[in-house]
């Protein structure tokens, strides 16, 4: 536990923080007019969350004039433990920010180090592009990479919440709409601004900053006619059948059904045994990762990357062990030196791939061995003949693709960017992997449904040749197919589901 010197050297140092973002977010339009806040919590997200103060700015005050002594200190249940004083006329009676409940909201339901309230105008307008719309969609944009979890061809989804006359007031929409979406770190307010969080007030600013980009992004490519959730941003009308520029579900139908043939809404594709053949995975990508996992650990022993994966792997380790996972050796620390640790953790990894186990600390070295295969051209992704044809037809009618497979979101990415049927990543919208959850789990695809942004869980159909997949997916409200591929297992009699041989069947 901290001394008390060291206790209040944390607390003077959080309370010059926020009144130096205050005056930082000022300048970008984010606070002005003694609107929005900061709030920040004190302390590692190791101590006990009853040790932990909050610090908040307080309300109705110009914030660009904010000083350290201006600022609240909570308890963590949000109890005032310092007041600051009041100032002298003409300024206005000091109170906590109206804020207050929504950000102990964002730290107890999401465990947040800092939480952020902006009244950035574009926060406001993105919400106003379609006034009935419950959730914000955007696709293909380089700073989506800087909100957690989410890459460049993702669909980023943020909720949307309708304001109401008083800010308290939103506290029960937010917790609704943060239950909902499990892995956002942003509430749009319509009409008002957006709460962002983050695990410390470095990672809730990057966040601010993408968010805005993106939203700013969002507004201009609206003025100019173009999708921002559609992958290759194209005219609205141009893909959606819309008047007016505000696509409507008649004119999205009419799209899918060009040629008399229908499409779904949204496609989410499972890889070994769907798109790909069970042999590649089995054959070819197992066997190399088991050939370069000493060599790759080694050579990139040093890199955030690979720490990264050593970290991942010293916690899955740990876990086994505890657990007794035959095949599981301690690692030992890094004091022991690279080569002793490397052979640990070289050991532990193929265990794990022997017993076919889909852990995401395995999943995610494997990525990382891959690419350097791929890049090196000693890998190319094998693909069905039918899949470059089908991804076409599909996106070409106006649906949106996904991936969902077992493999890490870089092993997926490697598989279409370097295929044998050439770069296809430009026809799929996003991927999910394990830490979307078991793909043999329904509030896995309850997940997805949520993610990419249909009006319901029947708008989106699955493919894949595992029947407790489709089933969960089925259980979930989607549509599920399986496929029957050269290499698969014996489906059962019986199972009550559409089988095809070719994704063009879809």
């Amino acid at each position: 536990m901290a001394s008390g010197g060291q206790a209040a050297g944390a607390l003077q140092e959080a309370r010059e923080l926020v009144s130096d973002l205050c005056r930082h977010f000022y300048t970008l339009g984010w606070v002005s007019g003694t609107g929005g806040s900061i709030s920040l919590r004190i302390g590692l997200p190791s101590d006990p969350p009853e040790s932990r103060l909050i610090v908040m700015a307080p309300s109705g005050v110009q914030k660009e004039r904010m000083q350290p002594e201006d600022m609240y200190v909570l308890t963590a249940d949000g109890s005032p433990l310092e007041v600051p004083l009041q100032k002298p006329y003409p300024a206005k009676k000091v109170k906590c920010s109206d804020c207050h409940p929504l950000f102990l909201e964002a730290f107890t339901s999401r465990g947040a180090g800092a939480c952020i309230h902006s009244h950035g105008m574009e926060s406001a307008l993105v919400t106003m592009i379609h006034p009935g719309a419950t959730e914000f969609r955007i696709t293909h944009m380089e700073m989506i990479k800087g909100i957690n979890g989410h890459g460049y061809r993702d669909t980023l989804v943020v909720p949307i919440i309708e304001n109401t006359p008083s800010e308290g007031e939103l506290t029960a929409s937010l917790k609704e709409a943060i239950a909902k979406y499990p892995k956002t770190t942003a509430v749009l307010v319509r009409n008002h601004g957006v709460y962002i969080w983050g695990d410390n007030w470095v990672n809730a600013k990057t966040q601010a900053e993408c968010y805005h980009y993106l939203f700013d992004a969002a507004v201009r490519l609206h003025q100019l006619g173009l999708d921002p959730a559609d992958p290759s941003h194209r005219p609205v009308a141009a893909h959606a059948g819309a008047a007016n520029g505000i696509p409507s579900s008649e004119g999205r139908k009419r799209r899918r059904t060009e040629g008399g043939k229908a499409y779904p809404a949204v496609i989410v594709l499972d890889i070994e045994g769907t798109t790909t053949p069970i042999s590649f995975v089995a054959d070819v990508l197992f066997p190399y990762a088991k050939q370069h996992v000493g060599a790759h650990l080694r050579d990139t022993y040093d890199t955030p990357e690979t720490q990264d994966d050593i970290r991942a792997l010293r916690q899955q380790v740990e876990a086994d062990l505890a657990a007794g996972v035959a095949g599981a050796v301690p690692v030992p620390p890094e004091t022991s030196g690279r080569d002793a640790v490397v052979a640990a953790l070289e050991k532990n990894v193929l265990a794990a791939i022997a017993a076919d186990r889909k852990i995401t600390a395995l999943k995610q070295l494997q990525g990382h061995i891959w690419r350097g295969g791929y890049e090196k051209g000693e890998l190319r992704g094998a693909v069905f003949e039918d899949v470059p044809t089908a991804l076409a037809d599909w996106t070409e009618a106006g649906s949106k693709v996904y991936i969902y497979s077992s493999g890490s979101r870089e092993a997926q990415r490697l598989i279409f960017g370097f295929s044998t049927a050439g770069d296809l990543r430009p026809f799929l919208s996003g991927y999910f992997d394990t830490t979307t959850g078991p793909k043999r789990e329904a509030r896995s695809y309850s997940e997805i449904a949520l993610s990419v942004g249909v009006d319901s869980p029947a708008d989106i159909t699955f493919a894949t040749d595992i029947l407790q997949e489709a089933q969960a997916a089925r259980q979930a409200g989607l549509n599920a197919v399986l496929l029957e591929r050269p290499g698969n297992g014996a489906l059962p009699s019986e199972h009550g589901f559409r089988v095809v041989k070719s994704l063009l069947e879809i």
